[in-house]
């Protein structure tokens, strides 16, 4: 044995990554916070990006998921509870994340660009843990859907936007702060919401009471839900909360918690309605149009949450590489996996620059009609697309780590498991595709906007022209529109990112992005740019030490 050979102590081992502040390391989503214009919360992104990026944070991500949640229906004298319980970590996250207004700081007076903010936020708080994220989502997005019915918002809106994180299970009317979950999805008929069987029957005054069952009920340990039910007049949307106004135990009657391949520190449950109290929003008959339009802003978060969780990922993989020595040199140097780095990096890019253009779009839809109308297809777009391609991303990260970062002492199988969830949640990649087409017959303004973004775009890349003009041909192919309504969305999202790319990002990067994406002989796998050109500047603008 080597005289110098010591089993206590390992060399050529990469340092976590841990204690590195997430948004000042990352050149792009500083870039595109500022180009989009919510330059002026940067201040605030540097400093929830340290603590985001700090060991204790860290730590909270990998106790969460290691002790999952456990649901309690009775305590021991046999009387129903139907309550969720924590891991301490879990409270740790959602008290700093509510602290720092990830849910409100889109509807704050004043806030100006408030939707980039919240996205900016809510993607450095993904990079963290997937599972506490959803219900920070969910309390997020349900603010459109209350405000549809004036007196549920004048009682809700305060605690939904408030500050304080209140965990307590105690009636909403005496906390300082609320969450909000849904339940919508049935056993018989998943993404087909209008198959649901659960009913509600008026008991006056908009309060109807609700008997059913929910296959998934997203953040069972929330204050209240927005819950799917038929009335006589169809679908129709309502807010139930798990106390009475009265003060007394609402009758939800949680089953089980879903044992899930990731997300697992979010608690999804399934539950049954016994003449459970509701209060009506909007309508009868207008439960999907007035759900949807929490729906729709889940779905932003969905794009944004890939786009955090790949950057992570990513993130690790150029860490390790920096550091780890192989066959005479770091990894990062050597000339193959340089160009897997360069592609993924690039993929990670793309997917950030998409999901903040969405944002923008949210932030200019309360004042431009053209907004309005481009976000209705381009958030779908971009759901079905960053959903798809993290998910894929994902494995050749594993790859460029190797067995280091299959193990699960590190964070790469949490970040492997989490990381299909977006697709799956809030209709996957069929519905999205489907509601594009939709979007593009109903409401034909939507489609002119896309072309009009299109058109605006026109000469600023001969591949780029190339390739809308083959959405064009496709779009004037209606008889097929359905059998290849994927085909449509994923040219649109690649053309979305290219435009963007050009308009944002280095000369150098977005062509990069270009002739990778959009050439007619473009390659399936990462790690196959074909040309040297800006790779070590597309790396370091997606993680610089």
């Amino acid at each position: 044995m080597h005289p110098g050979f010591d089993f206590n102590q390992s060399i050529n081992q990469v340092p976590a990554l841990e204690d590195y502040n997430t948004f000042t390391t990352h050149t792009v989503l500083r870039n595109a916070l500022q180009h989009y214009g919510g330059g002026g919360f940067a201040a605030q992104a540097e400093t929830f990006g340290e603590m985001m990026g700090s060991h204790a944070m860290q730590e909270a991500g990998v106790l969460a998921n290691k002790y999952p949640p456990v649901l309690r229906t009775h305590d021991r004298f046999g009387n129903r509870l139907d309550v969720v319980e924590f891991h301490p970590a879990y409270h740790q996250m959602m008290e700093t994340a509510i602290r720092h207004r990830v849910h409100a700081v889109a509807w704050e007076t004043g806030a100006g660009s408030g939707y980039l903010a919240h996205s900016v936020l809510s993607f450095l708080k993904q990079q963290i843990d997937e599972g506490s994220s959803c219900p920070l989502t969910m309390t997020f997005a349900v603010v459109p859907s209350l405000k549809i019915a004036p007196d549920i918002a004048e009682e809700w809106l305060p605690l939904v936007l408030s500050n304080e994180y209140d965990p307590r299970h105690i009636p909403y009317y005496e906390k300082k702060g609320c969450t909000f979950g849904m339940a919508m999805t049935e056993p018989q008929g998943g993404s087909d919401v209008r198959a649901n069987l659960t009913f509600a029957i008026p008991a006056g005054k908009g309060i109807y009471k609700i008997t059913g069952r929910k296959w998934f009920c997203s953040a069972p340990m929330s204050d209240a839900f927005l819950v799917l039910a038929q009335t006589g007049k169809g679908l129709s949307c309502f807010l139930v909360p798990r106390f009475t106004p009265e003060g007394e135990k609402n009758k939800l009657y949680f089953q089980r918690l879903k044992d899930k391949l990731g997300n697992r520190s979010n608690a999804s449950g399934e539950v049954e309605f016994h003449e459970a109290w509701g209060k009506i929003i909007g309508e009868e008959g207008r439960g999907v149009a007035n759900i949807m339009e929490m729906v729709r802003h889940t779905r932003l978060d969905c794009a944004i949450g890939s786009a955090a969780t790949l950057q992570r990922a990513v993130a690790e993989a150029v860490h390790h590489c920096h550091h780890r020595m192989a066959f005479g040199k770091k990894l990062s140097a050597q000339p193959l996996m340089k160009n897997v780095l360069a592609d993924l990096c690039l993929e990670s890019e793309a997917a950030v620059t998409l999901a903040m253009r969405l944002a923008e779009g949210f932030d200019n839809a309360s004042f431009d009609k053209e907004a309005l109308y481009f976000i209705r297809i381009a958030t779908a777009v971009g759901k079905f697309w960053n959903t798809k391609r993290a998910v894929l991303a994902l494995g050749e990260v594993l790859e460029c780590i190797g067995g280091n970062g299959y193990v699960e002492e590190s964070i790469l199988p949490r970040l492997y498991r989490d990381i299909p969830v977006n697709a799956i949640w809030e209709g996957s990649g069929n519905i999205q595709a489907l509601d594009v087409l939709r979007a593009m017959h109903k409401e034909p303004e939507s489609m002119e906007a896309m072309m009009n973004y299109f058109r605006k775009a026109k000469g600023l890349d001969t591949l780029l022209d190339h390739h809308i003009a083959g959405l064009q041909q496709l779009l004037f192919q209606p008889e097929e529109q359905e059998f290849k309504a994927r085909v449509i969305v994923e040219k649109m999202a690649l053309a979305i990112q290219a435009t963007e790319l050009i308009r944002i990002a280095p000369p150098k990067v977005a062509a990069l992005f270009c002739a990778s994406r959009l050439s007619a002989d473009r390659h399936l796998t990462w790690g196959t740019l074909e040309h040297a050109a800006a790779l070590d500047e597309v790396i370091s603008r997606t993680y610089s030490y």
